[in-house]
C-alpha cells in the first residue's frame, strides 16, 4: 500500500495546498513543483532509506576511541537527502532554499519517517538553523545557519543534563565571558562553556565536516553563583570544530568531547550521546587562555539576549514537536501497512456459522475475521487521522508566516493549543497502532523476521522526545488553554463548530456532528471545572486524562472534516479509498470518541486518587 495517495488527498483535496502559490512567497511554485518535490523525496526514501532500516537497527553506532562509526548506508542516505535540498527547503532563495510551503515540506519529509526513522533526515539541523535565522546575528546566520542548510554542517539541541532531564531550571552548565575581547568577537559575544549534556541525538558522527551545538547554559551572577530557575538560562552556539567569520574551519578542535554513546531500544541508527563541554580534552588557545589559562572550556557564542535562552530554544522545540508527531505517525503508518499486507496473505481459522466451524472447509485469510478488521481499522483511524492533524498544523504555520495580520495571529493561537496534541497524540496512539500491528502478526510479530517489533521500539521513544507526555499535558491544561483569556481554545471551538454545522447538513455525518458537539461541550466544561478552585495542584493532577480527551475530540473533528472533503470532493480518490476514509471516521466516532467521557470525569471531579496516594502505600 502506498502513502502517496493519502498525502495527495490531504494536501490538495482537503487542505488546498496548491492554492498557496497565490501568495507572494510561494509565487514561483505550482502543483507541478510541489509534486516534483514529493516525487524526489518518495524516491530517495524508497532507494536510500527503506532497504537499510533493519541494518541500522542491528548495526548500532560504535566509538573506536577517536570517532563514531556508522554503516556506510547512513552516509549515502544523508548525502542523498542533502542533495535534494530539503534541509533548507522552506528558506529564502538567498539562503539557498526553495521557499517551499511548510505544509508541502512536512508531507515530503513524511516519506523518510515511514521508510526509516532511525536513519535521520535532518530535523535537528533544520530546526537548529531555523532558530538562528530568527534569533541569531547576521554573522551567525551567514556562518552557521547557511552551512547547516547546505548540509555541509549539521546541528543539535543540547538541553538535558544527567541530573536535569525535563527540569531545565536545574541545569548547571556554566558560561563565563572569554577574555577582555569577548564582547567584540564577530561571531557573537564569546563565552567558555563547562558542563555535561545528556541524550543528545546526533551529537557525534562523521556525516558532516562540523557539528553545531545549540547549548543551554547559565551565566553566573555578580556573586559567581548560578541564578536559580529558568530566568538565568542563556543560549549559545558551540561548534565542534572552530570556525572563522568566513564560515571556514580553522583546523582547531573545540573543547567538546564525546563521553559515551547511549544505547536505546529504538532509533538505533542515530547516535545518542553524552557530551562533555570544557573538560580540557581539546584545549582552544587561539582566542584566549580559557578557563584554566591553558585553553580549557568549550568556546560558545551567545545567541539572543542573556537569560533569554529558553525562549529562543522554544522556537526550535515547537517545530521539533510537530516533527516528532509526524515521525510517530509514520512509524504507526509503516506498521499499519505491514500488518495489512500480512493479514491479506495469512490463512488462519475458519468462519463460524450457526452450526459452528466446519474443519473440512479451507482456512480463510485473517483479514476476514472481524477482530482483525477491528485492529486494522483502529490503526487506520489513528495513523491517517494523526497525519491529517500534523498537516493541518503545518498549514497553520504557513498561515502564520504568510497570511494577513488577523489570519496569522489566529494561526499562532491555534498552534499554541494544537502543538501539544500534534506531538503527544500520535506518540501515544500511533504507538498503540504499532502494538496492534504486532498483534495482527500473531507470534511472528514478536520476532525480528518481521519489521513490526522494530517499529514499536522506534516509536516508544516519541512519548519522551521533545517533552514527555506528562509535560505536554501540563502545558496544555496549565498554560495553552488559558493563555490570553482562553482565546486559543475559543478559536479552536469555533473551527470545530463550523465543521459540525456543515456536517449536520449531511445525513450520514449528522450523528457524528452531534456526538462531536457533546464531546466539545464536555471538554470546555472540564477545563472550567478543573480550574474552579484556582489551585494548580487540583487542576493539573489529571492533566494527562484531560489531554487524552482533548486529543480525541480534536481527532474526531479532523476526521469529520476529512469526511466532508471526501463527500464534497471530486473523483481524486478511488471509490475504495473514499469508503475507507468514511468508515475510518465511523470507527473513530463509535469506538474512540466515547472514551472522552471517562477521561473527563476524573478531570471534572478533580479526582485526587493519584495525587493523594502516599509513597509508602505503593
Amino acid at each position: 500500500m502506498s502513502l502517496r495517495p493519502t498525502l495527495d488527498f490531504l494536501l490538495y483535496q482537503w487542505l488546498k495546498a496548491d492554492s498557496l502559490n497565490e501568495r507572494d512567497r510561494f509565487a514561483d511554485h505550482s502543483r507541478e513543483t510541489f509534486d516534483a518535490v514529493m516525487d524526489t523525496c518518495e524516491r530517495i526514501a524508497r532507494e536510500k532509506y527503506a532497504p537499510f532500516n533493519r541494518m541500522i537497527d542491528a548495526e548500532e553506532p560504535k566509538f573506536d576511541g577517536e570517532k563514531v562509526i556508522l554503516p556506510a548506508c547512513t552516509q549515502d542516505a544523508h548525502d542523498a537527502y542533502v542533495a535534494s535540498g530539503m534541509l533548507g527547503a522552506a528558506q529564502d532563495f538567498e539562503m539557498g532554499g526553495m521557499q517551499l510551503p511548510f505544509t508541502v515540506e512536512s508531507a515530503a519529509n513524511a516519506f523518510f519517517g515511514c521508510a526509516s526513522i532511525g536513519m535521520g533526515a535532518g530535523m535537528l539541523t533544520t530546526g537548529n538553523a531555523s532558530l538562528l535565522m530568527v534569533h541569531g546575528t547576521s554573522m551567525q546566520k551567514e556562518v552557521f545557519a547557511k552551512n547547516e542548510f547546505s548540509g555541509a554542517w549539521s546541528g543539535t539541541m543540547c538541553l538535558s543534563e544527567p541530573q536535569a532531564g525535563s527540569s531545565l531550571s536545574d541545569v548547571v552548565t556554566r558560561a563565563v565571558p572569554d577574555g577582555d575581547d569577548s564582547a567584540t568577537d564577530p561571531l557573537g559575544p564569546r563565552y567558555r562553556i563547562k558542563g555535561n549534556k545528556m541524550w543528545i541525538s546526533a551529537g557525534e558522527h562523521e556525516l558532516t565536516e562540523n557539528i553545531i551545538h545549540l547549548v543551554l547554559a547559565k551565566i553566573p551572577g555578580p556573586d559567581g553563583k548560578l541564578i536559580p530557575g529558568t530566568k538565568g538560562i542563556s543560549l549559545f552556539v558551540v561548534p565542534k570544530k572552530m570556525v572563522n567569520d568566513k564560515g571556514q574551519l580553522t583546523g582547531e578542535r573545540n573543547d567538546v568531547a564525546l563521553a559515551g554513546l547511549n544505547h536505546k531500544l529504538g532509533w538505533r541508527g542515530t547516535t545518542n550521546t553524552m557530551l562533555n563541554f570544557g573538560e580540557g580534552k581539546y584545549p582552544v588557545t587561539s582566542v584566549s587562555g580559557g578557563l584554566d589559562g591553558q585553553g580549557a572550556g568549550a568556546v560558545g557564542y551567545l545567541v539572543g539576549q542573556p537569560g533569554k535562552g529558553l525562549q529562543c530554544m522554544f522556537h526550535m522545540m515547537n517545530g521539533a514537536r510537530i516533527a516528532v508527531g509526524i515521525g510517530a505517525t509514520m512509524l504507526g503508518m509503516a506498521g499499519y501497512y505491514a500488518s495489512l499486507d500480512y493479514a491479506k496473505g495469512r490463512p488462519q481459522g475458519r468462519p463460524i456459522s450457526a452450526g459452528g466451524k466446519d474443519p473440512a472447509q479451507p482456512q480463510v485469510r485473517i483479514i476476514e475475521h472481524a477482530d482483525v478488521k477491528r485492529m486494522l481499522l483502529a490503526q487506520k483511524s489513528y495513523c491517517e487521522g494523526a497525519l491529517a492533524l500534523a498537516l493541518y498544523c503545518a498549514r497553520l504555520v504557513d498561515e502564520q508566516h504568510t497570511g494577513t495580520a488577523d489570519a496569522a495571529d489566529e494561526a499562532r493561537l491555534l498552534l499554541e493549543v494544537l502543538t501539544p496534541i500534534a506531538k503527544s497524540w500520535p506518540s501515544e496512539w500511533c504507538l498503540e497502532a504499532n502494538s496492534l500491528a504486532i498483534q495482527v502478526h500473531g507470534g511472528y510479530g514478536y520476532t525480528r523476521d518481521f519489521p513490526v517489533e522494530q517499529y514499536w521500539r522506534d516509536n516508544r521513544l516519541n512519548m519522551i522526545h521533545e517533552g514527555t507526555h506528562g509535560i505536554q499535558a501540563l502545558d496544555l491544561l496549565g498554560r495553552k488553554v488559558l493563555m490570553e483569556n482562553g482565546k486559543g481554545l475559543i478559536l479552536l471551538a469555533a473551527r470545530i463548530t463550523a465543521t459540525m454545522k456543515r456536517a449536520q447538513l449531511v445525513p450520514t455525518l449528522a450523528p457524528h456532528a452531534e456526538a462531536l458537539a457533546q464531546a466539545l461541550k464536555r471538554v470546555i466544561h472540564a477545563t472550567q471545572a478543573a480550574w474552579s478552585t484556582g489551585e494548580p495542584n487540583d487542576a493539573l493532577a489529571n492533566a494527562v486524562p484531560y489531554m487524552q480527551a482533548f486529543g480525541h475530540t480534536v481527532l474526531a473533528w479532523i476526521w469529520l472534516d476529512v469526511a466532508l472533503a471526501v463527500l464534497e470532493g471530486d473523483a481524486m480518490q478511488s471509490v475504495a479509498s473514499s469508503e475507507g476514509k468514511i468508515r475510518a471516521t465511523t470507527y473513530f466516532y463509535h469506538y474512540e470518541l466515547p472514551k472522552v467521557e471517562a477521561w473527563l470525569k476524573v478531570v471534572e471531579n478533580r479526582d485526587p486518587t493519584c495525587a493523594a496516594m502516599p509513597e509508602e502505600a505503593f
